[in-house]
């Protein structure tokens, strides 16, 4: 048996099949196949069990895919040990946010290709929280306020939010003051999910009821600008409305909790090498950027 063999195993045994697994290798679904009858002929046993939904593990596959995951990381952490300075080899899966992600962090990614240029990197973008684990993800890329998980998390920079409405908005129906009168507003939410305010030291939470909803910041922003209502959302993505006059910022004395964007990986003593570069480059980037700001739930 080879590396790739063991690494193939477990990306079918995580996915769930051997289509997604190639996907997520970048290989054809007969190279899968054939790595996984050569694994299962050297060791004399039946791993995988395959039906018209999948591949689901034998008693002897789930077994070994916990000792076969450990060696590929173990093979990992070795080539990066004797690996010449700074080098990065092999494959780095992101998950990112669709929201901020092309614009955002998009570039980031691509100044670490450049730098590295025996490094694959493959970045989903999607405004779904991804289960890092059971979809193959080697870490994600997250903004906002973070939920309770046993995923490890690194802050790489500070976000804020702002509350906006549109001056034909506000011309018809008013701004609110506080965060109670906006129970009396249409609020641009992503589901029914709360809002968050700071009244000096206290955190005020509200549930406020709106028409237009979306799971994307960018679409809510374009329904703030285009009047139907309130928006509490990231500073990054309405500055630019905020400057032309085509948003106004509202409730001022009531900011939205700080929040931050980090990066998230599952649990394990010490992350990759290729992570660790990816968060020092995201912490540098967010160093360097002037009046930084972000979200909103999520």
């Amino acid at each position: 048996m080879d590396i790739e063999e063991l690494r193939t195993f477990v990306e079918v045994a995580d996915a769930g099949g051997i289509s997604p697994a190639a996907l997520r290798l970048g290989v054809a679904k007969s190279i899968v196949s054939r790595r996984l009858a050569r694994l299962e002929t050297d060791l004399g046993i039946q791993l995988l069990s395959r039906t018209t939904r999948g591949a689901a593990l034998t008693e002897a596959g789930a077994t070994f895919r916990d000792y076969a995951a450990r060696i590929c990381a173990e093979i990992d952490l070795a080539k990066e040990t004797i690996a010449p300075a700074g080098e990065l080899r092999g494959r780095l899966r992101i998950a990112a946010p669709l929201t901020f992600g092309p614009t955002h962090f998009a570039p980031m990614l691509a100044e670490m290709a450049r730098r590295h240029p025996q490094l694959q990197i493959q970045t989903c973008y999607s405004d779904h929280v991804v289960n890092l684990i059971a979809e193959g993800y080697d870490c994600a890329i997250r903004v906002g306020y973070l939920q309770d998980s046993n995923l490890i998390a690194r802050r790489v920079g500070p976000v804020s939010g702002t509350t906006v409405a549109s001056p034909e908005y506000i011309k018809a129906h008013g701004a609110p003051r506080t965060p109670d009168e906006l129970l009396a507003h249409q609020a641009l939410m992503q589901g029914t999910e709360p809002w968050y305010f700071m009244d000096g030291d206290k955190t005020v939470m509200v549930r406020p009821q709106g028409r237009f909803k979306a799971d994307n910041g960018a679409a809510l922003v374009a329904a703030a600008v285009a009047g139907l209502g309130i928006g509490w959302l990231p500073t990054m993505l309405v500055q630019e409305h905020l400057h032309s006059g085509a948003l106004v910022a509202v409730m001022t004395r009531y900011p939205p909790p700080p929040a931050a964007a980090y990066v998230i990986r599952p649990p394990g003593q010490n992350p990759a090498k290729k992570i660790r570069i990816l968060t020092e480059l995201l912490i540098e980037h967010f160093d360097n950027m002037p009046g930084t700001a972000t979200p909103a739930p999520g």
